[in-house]
C-alpha cells in the first residue's frame, strides 16, 4: 500500500535546513515497517541526507556549493530568473531531487547523526512542495 502527503515549506534563505521533523509531522501515523520516498517537486532546490548535528556542516556545503557553481560563472547562457538561476539548476541537479529512509519498527531509519536536509540554492526563494509516499 502506498499513502501520498504534500507538505509545502519554506520560503528559506539560501542554504541547507534540516526538515526531518517536518516531514515526521506531516505522516503523523508511521507504518511498523516499509520504506519513505520523499521528492521535491522542483529544479532550483534540492534534497539530501546528511550529518544532522553540527551546524557548521551545513555552512560549509553551502561554501562548497557556491564555490562549484557560482553565480555570474562566464559561459552561464539560462539567467531568465537572475544570475542564480542556472547555478541553482546545477546544484540541485548534484544533490537530487529525493532521498529514501527504511522504516523499521514505525521509525525512520536514520543514523544517529543523519536528518533530511532541504537543500535551497536560490536567493530568492518561495515555498517548496514536497511529496511524501509512504510504501507499506
Amino acid at each position: 500500500m502506498v499513502q501520498h502527503y504534500a507538505i509545502t515549506l519554506g520560503p528559506f534563505a539560501r542554504g541547507f535546513h534540516i526538515i526531518t521533523e517536518e516531514i515526521k509531522e506531516a505522516v503523523g501515523t508511521w507504518p511498523d515497517n516499509g520504506m519513505l520516498h520523499a521528492f521535491i517537486r522542483h529544479t532550483s532546490a534540492a534534497l539530501t541526507i546528511n550529518e544532522n548535528a553540527d551546524d557548521t556542516v551545513r555552512e560549509d556545503f553551502k561554501l562548497f556549493f557556491e564555490m562549484l557553481a557560482p553565480e555570474q560563472l562566464p559561459g552561464i547562457k539560462h539567467d531568465m530568473e537572475g544570475p542564480d538561476d542556472m547555478p541553482a539548476h546545477i546544484k540541485s541537479t548534484l544533490a537530487g531531487a529525493a532521498v529514501h529512509v527504511p522504516i523499521i519498527n514505525g521509525k525512520l531509519a536514520l543514523g544517529i547523526w543523519q536528518g533530511i536536509y532541504l537543500c535551497e540554492f536560490r536567493t530568492h526563494a518561495r515555498s517548496r512542495e514536497i511529496i511524501i509516499s509512504i510504501i507499506s
